[in-house]
């Protein structure tokens, strides 16, 4: 399993609506891909600013097919990445 948290930072805060709405979009798509076992987004009450991506996978196979579908190709890397600051981390899930 690939766990990967993105920590994304709205740089004009009159993008903040637009990109709320991309990033629905992106996740209900990315949610239908193979291999995608969990992707959610957050949008923080602290600072309206900051969307928090979390992903599962089920392989680092499947994520590089993610990074090339549709929901990256289309919505993601040209309309939500020039908004952003992007911090990726990928983690482990500790037990």
């Amino acid at each position: 399993m690939v766990y990967l948290n993105i920590v994304l930072t709205v740089k004009d805060e009159s993008d903040i609506g637009e990109v709320t709405e991309l990033m629905k979009r992106q996740s209900e798509m990315s949610r239908l891909e193979p291999g995608c076992e969990r992707f959610e987004v957050y949008h923080s009450q602290s600072d309206p600013k900051v969307f928090i991506i979390n992903e599962w996978w089920e392989s680092e196979a499947a994520l590089e097919t993610h990074r090339g579908a549709k929901a990256c190709e289309e919505v993601y890397k040209p309309l939500v990445l020039p908004k952003v600051d992007r911090v990726p981390h990928v983690c482990e899930v500790l037990e």
